[in-house]
């Protein structure tokens, strides 16, 4: 599964006129060319920022979809309005879902430990974080209490090893678990006329309150060590219709 975290810095003012534009034309119609528009959130921390989610089967499906999409009528006859709130929509983040742990030694190789090394932990293939895109009608107003934060690091090799057997136990302990991970997806871009960040290698993960009050923030013991740079928080609240919510 194929991931784009999508951040759009937009015109002052214009963020609602925006979600009002994708809520009403482009979900549908996105889901149609054959893609999962999984997210989409106001970011609590910077009124002129819109960030949002959509997922592809694999990176040929995502250059179908997307060609589809932007060469159909939908976007042709709403682009402009789109256009017309944004300073930057290129901050473009592709990610595919990160490896978990599993208490089976004969998946993956264990983090800590060379191939063959004996019973322990292991990572395997994650299954697809957010598979569902139910989500309420058009026209919907009411938004969920929920508040999402995703965390953002830049990261060498080996951080989904030590994400997983490290950070997760003293997440879930804290009451914080992930509810999904992810990493850079390496591939080509399939589409170049939307262009991705490249270059760089991050780590994402997800926590989900029930309301903003409960957020909390949770030390993890050797991750400054880790990081190339210092972590993103961002403090996403969900849209209307996002299937998040």
């Amino acid at each position: 599964m194929i991931y784009e975290f999508r951040n759009y810095t937009l015109l002052p003012g214009r963020r609602d006129t925006l979600i009002e534009l994708f809520e009403r034309e482009f979900i549908e119609g996105q889901e149609a060319a054959g893609m999962g528009v999984v997210g989409h959130f106001r970011d609590l921390d910077d009124p002129n920022m819109y960030p949002w989610m959509r997922k592809f089967p694999d990176m040929e499906a995502r250059r179908a979809a997307l060609t589809a999409f932007y060469g159909g009528p939908i976007w042709k006859a709403n682009r402009d309005a789109a256009n017309a709130t944004m300073l930057d929509s290129d901050n473009v983040l592709l990610l595919r879902p990160a490896p978990v742990l599993s208490t089976d030694p004969t998946h993956g190789s264990a983090p800590g430990r060379s191939h063959g090394s004996g019973p322990g932990y292991a990572l395997q293939p994650a299954a697809d974080p957010f598979p569902g895109t139910a989500r309420p009608p058009i026209g919907a107003t009411a938004l969920p209490e929920s508040l999402y934060v995703a965390m953002i690091y830049h990261v060498g090799d080996g951080f989904a090893e030590f994400f997983a057997q490290e950070a997760v136990p003293v997440l879930k302990e804290a009451g914080v678990p992930p509810i999904a991970c992810f990493e850079t997806e390496t591939a080509e871009n399939t589409f170049p006329a939307l262009p991705v960040r490249t270059g760089e290698q991050v780590f994402i993960w997800f926590a989900r309150f029930d309301r903003p009050a409960e957020e909390r923030e949770v030390a993890l013991p050797g991750l400054e060590s880790r990081l190339t740079a210092p972590p993103q928080r961002l403090r996403l609240a969900p849209t209307a219709r996002s299937a998040l919510s």
